[in-house]
């Protein structure tokens, strides 16, 4: 645990800090990242000793009380703000609010000034979910040499712009090895093989949570099924309200046990005041 100031000046520790995560490249140390969507999915990854985290804005400050020494990672989607301010009060905010990193999809410019302004940026490269229309859907990238060569100029374009770290999403294993060491951007990988720096996978993938109608994609490989749990308390909701429904029609419920009933006495006394009320 390192001791540090964060961003917002407050004294804190975490777990890893920038410079823990750029020490990564070429130790053959491998870190686990998840992107906890709740404070359920967050207790369960500290607990499980995941090391790096990935969340929404609204979920920074509940990720400071439960995993308060936990390297964690922030940002907005492409389309959440329209202007280079908007984009940068974004960011001041969320590293005040306990973030470790900026994560953003705009443009160079974009990523080059909140470098520099001290921000630790991380991007994304390979298949960007947001950009599917460019290429053509949801597919795997760098699976050519010649799309291979343009993962590489992306990387290095966004190491020129100060970039900290990113995502590598769906790239060719062979490609991210190869390009690893050719660039000091942290590498996260998602679906990209082993040579990323930290290897990520989504919470709800390795807990086996996806119905096979949702087509997870290859990469998904679950770890637990608590798929399983979930279909088991779908089925144990729906037979209760069965139930429920079924007593109510037979005239059976609210049972006597359920009921309030008055004191002793108190009921004939109260009926003989109804009379005479009445």
């Amino acid at each position: 645990m390192k001791r540090i100031y964060d961003f917002g000046r407050r004294p804190s520790a975490r777990n890893y800090t920038v410079a823990d995560l750029k020490a990564l490249k070429g130790s053959g140390r491998k870190l686990s990242m998840s992107n906890p969507a709740n404070a359920a999915e967050l207790r369960a990854c500290v607990e499980a000793g995941i090391d790096l985290l990935v969340v929404w804005a609204e979920q920074i400050e509940e990720v400071r009380q439960i995993a308060p020494h936990h390297f964690a990672g922030v940002g907005s989607t492409w389309a959440q703000f329209g202007t280079l301010p908007e984009i940068m009060d974004h960011a001041f905010e969320m590293m005040r609010k306990g973030g470790d990193m900026y994560y953003t999809l705009r443009s160079y410019d974009v990523m080059e000034a909140l470098a520099k302004e001290g921000i630790p940026v991380q991007s994304h490269i390979g298949l960007i979910p947001t950009f599917s229309h460019y290429s053509g859907g949801l597919r795997a990238f760098g699976r050519t040499a010649d799309e291979a060569m343009e993962i590489y100029r992306t990387l290095k374009r966004m190491e020129d712009a100060g970039v900290f770290a990113v995502e590598a999403e769906c790239i060719a294993e062979e490609v991210l090895e190869a390009v690893n060491g050719k660039t000091s951007i942290v590498t996260f990988s998602l679906g990209s093989g082993k040579a990323g720096d930290v290897i990520m996978s989504f919470v709800a993938d390795i807990c086996g949570e996806a119905s096979e109608e949702s087509k997870p994609p290859k990469h998904a490989h679950a770890f637990g099924n608590v798929g399983r749990l979930h279909r088991q308390i779908h089925e144990e909701r729906v037979a209760a309200l069965n139930a429920f429904h079924s007593e109510v029609a037979a005239a059976n419920f609210p049972y006597p046990q359920t009921n309030i009933s008055m004191h002793p006495d108190e009921k004939d006394k109260f009926l003989e005041a109804l009379d005479k009320a009445s």
